[in-house]
């Protein structure tokens, strides 16, 4: 026990994800399958009022192309005092990106942008630095784009590609555990954290408190944060619980 508290803090990022005006869930990313838990507003100052430093805030209908949320988006940034909030969804352009800044935003996420425009990606990581993160979603080793909705290449080649560019931090999302409480794909951080010096955020499928303490296990190895979910909107813990085991 005196090795794990030893052991540097993991970062919790508490997710908001914006469907239609309302804070959802999805399972496994897929359009359909959102669970609604209420105001966006409402989530996102309970969790600051419980503890988070961070807020990880999605944007899921400009994930998918189908419409946008930013009056919301920006409704939240300005309710929650305190907390840093990282935007995704939709980044796919300088006004989008200009605009997430503008309203507050401390970070922004690249997805399907970072695939299928990568010169306009570099760009950004080069004006931006630390201010942008990319957002790896993967099945296997195969990138998801579009809301999840296409294939974007493969994970290495575009890893490679984005550390020639600077990237300063990935968001590294496991599609087939978002949402599915079925615990982190803990193989494929460490395979990622040993092909980047850069700082990993882990998203998808924490489901007990047990996940976040193998998750703070690697922070050594370059875990910086997780981003968890369905597990909060669940009630399968607290944050207080939650950070009290990353160290928070």
């Amino acid at each position: 026990m005196n090795d794990f508290a030893s052991t540097p803090e993991l970062i919790l990022l508490p997710a908001v994800d914006v469907a239609d005006g309302k804070a959802v869930r999805l399972t496994q990313g897929a359009a359909g399958s959102e669970t609604s838990y209420g105001d966006p507003v409402d989530a996102a100052v309970d969790w600051a009022r419980q503890g988070a430093q961070w807020i990880h805030l999605v944007d899921l209908d400009a994930a998918f192309g189908r419409g946008s949320n930013a009056g919301i988006i920006r409704k939240v940034i300005k309710q929650v005092k305190g907390v840093r909030v990282e935007v995704s969804g939709g980044i796919r352009d300088d006004r989008s990106l200009e605009l997430a800044l503008e309203y507050g935003a401390e970070r922004v996420n690249l997805g399907t942008a970072a695939l299928e425009n990568p010169e306009w990606a570099a760009d950004v990581i080069g004006r931006y630095g630390e201010l942008v993160a990319v957002g790896l979603d993967v099945r296997g080793t195969t990138l998801a784009a579009r809301g999840w909705t296409e294939e974007g290449g493969d994970l290495w080649a575009v890893l490679d590609r984005l550390e020639d560019a600077g990237c300063s931090r990935y968001v590294v999302t496991d599609v087939t555990k978002d949402g599915t409480l079925r615990g982190p794909n803990l193989d494929l951080l460490r395979e990622v954290t040993s092909r980047t010096p850069k700082p990993v955020i882990a998203s998808g499928g924490v489901a007990t408190l047990d996940d976040i303490a193998a998750l703070r296990e690697l922070v050594p190895l370059g875990v910086e944060g997780a981003i968890v979910g369905k597990a909060l909107y669940s009630g399968a813990f607290t944050l207080a619980e939650a950070l009290d085991v990353a160290g928070g």
